[in-house]
């Protein structure tokens, strides 16, 4: 079935939400990586057993460049309640990857109505691990400065192997479609936030998938500074990089269909 298009609105304004599918399990409500877009996941979209799909750019991004700020993570995750809330009926799954994936955290840890699960993708985690120092942070606020920034931050960082030439040219046009202040709240403040106490209250199903070549948040760092602030969460590995949903989306569909299949028992 063919996505469709509506304006949800949120603190400032409204996002543009893309919604296909329908029934088939709980709806699929997605949140992309700093840097990303709804588009990030496209490919494992198309790969999805038939059922309800919800994405949208968040704030200070894409389409929802220009909403106003702030843009920490509590906004973020009130945007994302908000879009739940709104075109979601029944039962739910949260999809987040990377800052998408502790923005997800957050709102589980409100235990909103109809929340079934959460499917954390190469997640940041609760507890920022000791390598997110300063001069680390300060570094990563330039790494979509430019074209040119990007691509070594593609190629050198977030992947583990060449990504074909359009997702590429794909993921440097997202990562530069921001404002300015979305583009440096993650890396400057929004990475080293600690939600351990948040994470803590989550008590719906947790499975998160980690690239084994991730340099951004290798399995090592997941199983010591989010496994113990969700001890019920589930960890696996697959091979790839940090951008999981464009170099490996075969399987990320693949896990989130075997984690919905497992919630309906």
């Amino acid at each position: 079935m063919p996505e469709s298009t509506r304006a949800v609105a949120v603190a400032g304004g409204s996002v543009t939400v893309r919604t296909g599918g329908g029934g088939g399990g709980p709806a699929l409500v997605f949140a992309h990586y700093w840097g990303g877009s709804a588009a990030t996941w496209d490919a494992v979209v198309r790969r999805l057993p038939p059922g309800q799909t919800v994405r949208f750019d968040q704030r200070g991004w894409g389409t929802s460049r220009e909403l106003p700020g702030p843009y920490d993570l509590e906004r973020l995750a009130d945007d994302l309640a908000r879009v739940a809330e709104e075109c979601v009926t029944g039962p739910f799954v949260l999809v987040g990857h990377s800052m998408g994936g502790k923005v997800a955290q957050l709102v589980a840890a409100r235990r909103p109505a109809g929340l079934a699960g959460v499917f954390l993708v190469a997640p940041a985690p609760p507890r920022p691990p000791a390598a997110v120092t300063e001069a680390y942070r300060e570094a990563l606020s330039h790494a979509y400065d430019s074209p040119e920034s990007v691509g070594h931050a593609v190629d050198r960082v977030l992947t583990a192997g060449p990504l074909p030439g359009p997702a590429r040219e794909a993921v440097v046009r997202d990562s530069l479609a921001a404002s300015a202040g979305a583009r440096t709240e993650w890396p400057l403040r929004g990475i080293a936030q600690d939600i351990t106490e948040a994470a803590r209250r989550i008590e719906v199903p947790v499975a998160v998938l980690a690239g084994r070549q991730d340099r951004v948040e290798p399995p090592a760092v997941l199983r010591a500074c989010l496994l113990p602030c969700v001890p019920h969460a589930t960890l696996t590995t697959v091979p790839g990089g940090h951008l999981l949903p464009l170099e490996a989306p075969e399987a990320v569909a693949g896990a989130l269909a075997g984690f919905l299949a497992g919630l309906r028992g």
